[in-house]
C-alpha cells in the first residue's frame, strides 16, 4: 500500500509540473506573479482572436482575417513539449468568437455564426460549414461576434452597436442622441439562440437575452454558477464631441468598462447612461441631456458587478476550474485587456491580462494584475507601438492558461511550477 500510494504521489507532483515542459528563459517577455512561468506555444499565425481547446488538448483559434486560405487555425502538440508543431488552416470563415460544444467548432463570423464537426483524433475539422444563426447586418463597427454555450441547449450571441452613442450623426460633434434608440432592436445586447439547430435567423428565431450592452467581445458561460457573465467596451471620445462638459483628462478616466452579470431581461443603459468609477455609478450620457452628474432614467439600469478603468478594452473572459494554479485562483476570472486607443495626450492603458476573485456568482476582492509586458513598451502611446495585445483565453487540460495576441499571431502558454 505504501508504494502504490507513493506512486500516485509522484504521479500527481510530476503532472502538475509538466516534466516535459520547459518555459521560455524570458518567460516569452511577460511579468507574471511569483511561481508562474510562460513560453510561446506559437507564433505568427495570423491575427489571433478567441482561442478554445479540446479535452485532448487541440488548440483551435480564430482569425479576423483568413490566412493561409483559412479564417481557423488548428494546432497540436505532438512531442508534448508543450508548444505546437503541427499548425493547420481551416475554414472560409474568419472572425472572433470560437467554442467547441457537442463535437463541432462553432465560429463566430461578423454575419454568420458556423459550425464545422470534429472527428475523434482527427485535429482539423470536417470541410462542411453548417449555419446555426444567421441574418446578422452588415456593421461598420462593433461587428464581431463573440459566442458562448449553457449547459440547457443555448448559444448566446454578442450583437455590438453599430454607433458609438446611438447619435443622430454617429460620432459628431454635438449630435444628439436618438430617443428612443433604434439600434437597440436587433443591436446593442445578447441574442440567445438554440445550439443545435441549424439555419436560425436573427430576427425571427433569435430572443433578446439582455441589452443595453454597447459591446461586449468578451462573453462566458460560467458553468459552476449556471449564469452569463460579459463586459463591455464603454463609449468613447467624451471630450472630443462635448468639450464644454468634459476635459481630455475626464476622457481618459471615463466611462468605465464594466464586468457584467448578465440575467434573462438585464438592461444595463447604453446608449442612455455610462458608468463613471469615480462616482461609482451610471449617470446620463451627454447625447441626453447628461453634464457628468445627473442620475436621472440611469437610476434604472443595471450596475457592474466590478468597474475597470476605461477604455482599456477587455476582450475575453475565463472563469478557471483547473489545478494547476494555486488554491486562489480557483473558480475567478481571468481578463484579457486588449489596450486603449482614445486616451490621449495621456498614455494608453490595458495590454495586460488581470485576476478577479470570486466567492458564488460575484467578486470577492479587488482585481489585480496578473500578466503584463505583452505591448514590450513600457509606455504605449498608440497601439501602433503595442508588439502584442491581449485577447483570447482558454484553459488547457492541463490547467494551463493560454492568451492569444492579434497583432503578431503569438499564443502564450502560462504554467505555474512552483519551485
Amino acid at each position: 500500500m505504501r508504494k502504490i500510494s507513493f506512486w500516485f504521489i509522484a504521479l500527481a507532483f510530476f503532472g502538475a509540473c509538466q516534466p516535459g515542459i520547459h518555459s521560455d528563459k524570458d518567460n516569452a517577455g511577460l511579468k507574471l506573479p511569483e511561481g508562474f512561468s510562460a513560453l510561446i506555444y506559437a507564433d505568427d499565425i495570423g491575427h489571433a482572436r478567441h482561442i478554445d481547446i479540446n479535452s485532448n488538448g487541440d488548440v483551435y483559434v480564430s482569425l479576423n482575417r483568413v490566412k493561409n486560405g483559412g479564417g481557423m487555425v488548428c494546432l497540436r502538440d505532438e512531442n508534448n513539449d508543450g508548444k505546437a508543431d503541427v499548425i493547420k488552416y481551416h475554414g472560409i470563415y474568419d472572425g472572433t468568437g470560437i467554442k467547441i460544444h457537442n463535437g463541432y467548432v462553432n465560429l463566430g463570423s461578423d454575419t454568420l455564426i458556423v459550425r464545422y464537426q470534429l472527428t475523434e483524433g482527427e485535429l482539423v475539422p470536417d470541410e462542411n460549414a453548417e449555419i446555426i444563426a444567421g441574418g446578422f447586418t452588415v456593421q461598420n463597427q462593433h461587428a464581431t461576434k463573440p459566442l458562448t454555450f449553457d449547459q440547457a441547449g443555448n448559444m448566446y450571441v454578442t450583437v455590438g452597436a453599430p454607433s458609438n452613442a446611438c447619435q443622430e450623426q454617429d460620432r459628431t460633434k454635438g449630435s444628439p442622441g436618438m430617443d428612443p434608440c433604434p439600434i437597440l432592436e436587433l443591436h446593442g445586447g445578447i441574442w440567445r439562440f438554440k445550439a443545435d439547430v441549424l439555419n436560425q435567423d436573427q430576427a425571427r428565431d433569435g430572443y433578446r437575452y439582455a441589452t443595453g450592452i454597447r459591446n461586449a467581445v468578451a462573453i462566458t458561460w460560467n458553468n459552476s454558477e449556471n449564469k452569463l457573465y460579459a463586459l463591455q467596451h464603454g463609449r468613447d471620445q467624451l471630450s472630443q464631441f462635448f468639450p464644454e462638459l468634459y476635459t481630455e483628462q475626464q476622457n481618459s478616466q471615463i466611462p468605465a468598462e464594466e464586468f457584467l452579470l448578465v440575467e434573462d431581461g438585464s438592461d444595463f443603459g447604453w446608449p442612455y447612461c455610462y458608468f463613471d468609477l469615480a462616482q461609482n455609478k451610471k449617470v446620463l450620457g451627454p447625447e441626453y441631456g447628461g453634464d457628468g452628474l445627473k442620475v436621472e432614467r440611469c437610476s434604472a439600469a443595471d450596475d457592474p458587478i466590478m468597474a475597470f478603468p476605461a477604455h482599456t478594452a477587455p476582450n475575453d473572459v475565463l472563469f478557471y476550474t483547473g489545478s494547476m494554479f494555486p488554491e486562489k485562483y480557483k473558480n475567478g476570472a481571468f481578463v484579457a485587456f486588449h489596450g486603449s486607443w482614445n486616451r490621449a495626450p495621456q498614455p494608453q492603458e490595458g495590454y495586460h491580462v488581470v485576476f478577479v476573485p470570486f466567492k458564488g456568482s460575484v467578486p470577492s476582492g479587488e482585481w489585480e494584475v496578473f500578466a503584463t509586458g505583452f505591448a514590450g513598451v513600457e509606455v504605449v502611446k498608440s497601439p501602433r507601438d503595442a508588439q502584442h495585445r491581449p485577447c483570447g483565453l482558454a484553459q488547457a487540460p492541463d490547467g494551463s492558461l493560454f492568451v492569444t495576441d492579434d497583432v503578431n499571431g503569438r499564443i502564450y502558454r502560462i504554467l505555474y511550477q512552483p519551485k
